[in-house]
């Protein structure tokens, strides 16, 4: 049995448009945009601004 690329998820997945959900470089949106990508930005940095010391005293009174 012949199973047609589109029957499959991942031929599905192969076919459809591209979409993307960017985390961080918002320059990176405009560049997707452009080329007519589906495209959402989430405005995101690390905790403490990537401080790791200040990131684990943060997690710790969260517990």
């Amino acid at each position: 049995m012949v199973t047609k690329q589109e029957d499959t998820p991942s031929g599905r997945l192969l076919m459809s448009k591209p979409s993307v959900v960017n985390v961080g470089l918002a320059g990176f949106v405009k560049d997707l945009r452009d080329c007519d990508i589906e495209v959402v930005q989430v405005d995101w940095t690390p905790p403490a601004d990537g401080d790791p010391e200040m990131a684990a005293l943060l997690a710790k009174l969260g517990t």
